[in-house]
């Protein structure tokens, strides 16, 4: 790949015009810019919808063959519920949001421990917060974008170009397409990644755990309606989640010293020997598995850690920047966060592209590095170590459903979600 200075393409032109979406083509007409997107998840939707809205045109080539959801939810919340408000989609995900939820914590047999209170769920999350099924974020970003956006699915970014005026990136197709940014928001194995900053390997920080996540067409049996049911174990975690026909998903987690032999034997291999011994809601939810493996998000957890995100008109976003990973619960809000700032630092800043990329990389970076801190210690939270540090989380959630440490807990969430 060469590399050039890659100045210039925010902020309109050199005299510091505040439009994203103007410079003086070849003919003397204004020239409408244009980022190429790799990767049609979270990240590459919501910063195609971001640069849209500045005017741009946008390519969003995607490796799948077509559009891909997964059956885990996540939370919406702080700076991601900010960045979904300002990218307009809050209206779109409401009727979607799943609310607060019963979770019962259980016993290895499926029978019940005790359950956290709802209460500290909604305080957890605060007022500013929407819990939905990735799938329902996916869809939502792609209807704000599918009529102006162009697609080019089952295909990937073969080879990067780049000078002061443009990136250049030969697809799979055989076309080269150029452009004036080049976001890879390709996931943790970003393709895009390994072609301009480096083979993985040297960027990605492995955590030695495992995660599973994938949606159960059929009702889970032995969960009631509207709950969830963990289970949480020496070395690992499982959860099961029934909110009706085509809502419930399962998850699971565990520490493992091998992760490369785990993911040659594949999802249900792997999975029915961690988790076989489980009862209740579990062994339905593998048999699941077994009818159709290929539905499973199914990998090791790993972050990635990159000394800057970004290389001229190429950029980097979401888990092929920075992979909190699952075990921070804040990955699509991160996403969301950086795709949307992302924009704004280049179609309205009015400075230089390597200026513009430096401020938005500093102004991200510390709640990303605070983000990846609490999912290494999260590993504890998820896979508790021994039998000890079970006996030590089930007894601190015990305690704080006792009304004087509830109601101090509640007034402690409270106010640091507002």
């Amino acid at each position: 790949m060469r590399n050039g200075d890659g100045d210039n393409v925010c902020g309109g032109s050199r005299d510091g015009r505040a439009s994203g979406a103007s410079d003086s083509a070849p003919n003397g007409g204004a020239r409408t810019k244009r980022v190429i997107i790799s990767g049609a998840g979270i990240a590459g939707l919501a910063t195609a919808l971001r640069f849209q809205r500045a005017g741009w045109r946008t390519l969003i080539v995607e490796k799948a063959p077509g559009r891909r959801s997964s059956g885990y939810m996540v939370n919406l919340l702080g700076t991601g519920y900010d960045a979904a408000d300002r990218l307009g989609l809050v209206p779109a995900l409401r009727p979607n949001d799943l609310g607060v939820f019963t979770s019962m914590i259980v016993n290895p047999d499926g029978s019940q421990k005790f359950t956290i209170p709802a209460a500290l769920t909604q305080a957890a999350l605060g007022k500013r917060a929407i819990t939905v099924f990735r799938g329902d974020l996916e869809s939502a970003l792609y209807e704000a974008v599918r009529d102006t956006a162009e697609f080019r699915f089952g295909t990937t970014v073969r080879e990067v170009d780049q000078d002061a005026s443009e990136v250049r990136a030969t697809l799979s197709d055989g076309t080269v397409e150029s452009g004036d940014l080049l976001v890879g928001a390709d996931g943790l194995h970003s393709g895009v990644r390994e072609l301009v900053f480096g083979p993985e390997t040297d960027f990605r920080v492995d955590l030695r755990h495992m995660v599973g996540a994938f949606p159960l067409p059929e009702v889970p049996t032995r969960v009631p309606d509207g709950a969830s049911a963990t289970y949480i174990g020496p070395l690992r975690t499982a959860a099961i989640v029934n909110l009706g026909p085509g809502r419930s998903s399962a998850f699971f987690a565990y520490r493992c010293e091998d992760p490369q032999a785990e993911l040659a034997r594949g999802a249900f291999a792997s999975l029915a020997e961690r988790f076989g011994d489980l009862g209740g809601g579990f062994p339905d939810a593998l048999r699941q598995l077994k009818a159709d493996p290929d539905a499973a998000y199914f990998d090791s957890v790993s972050q990635i850690d990159l000394g800057s995100w970004f290389r001229g008109r190429v950029v980097l976003l979401g888990d092929a920047a920075w992979c909190v990973t699952l075990f921070a619960g804040y990955g699509a809000a991160l996403a969301m966060t950086g795709a949307e700032r992302l924009g704004a630092a280049i179609t309205e800043s009015g400075v230089d592209l390597a200026t513009a990329l430096e401020q938005w990389e500093a102004e991200l970076r510390p709640e990303v590095r605070k983000r990846q801190s609490l999912a290494r210690k999260g590993t504890a939270q998820f896979c508790p170590p021994t039998r000890f540090h079970v006996w030590m989380r089930d007894t601190t959630i015990r305690a704080i459903q006792m009304p004087g440490i509830r109601n101090l807990v509640l007034g402690s969430l409270k106010r640091a979600t507002r």
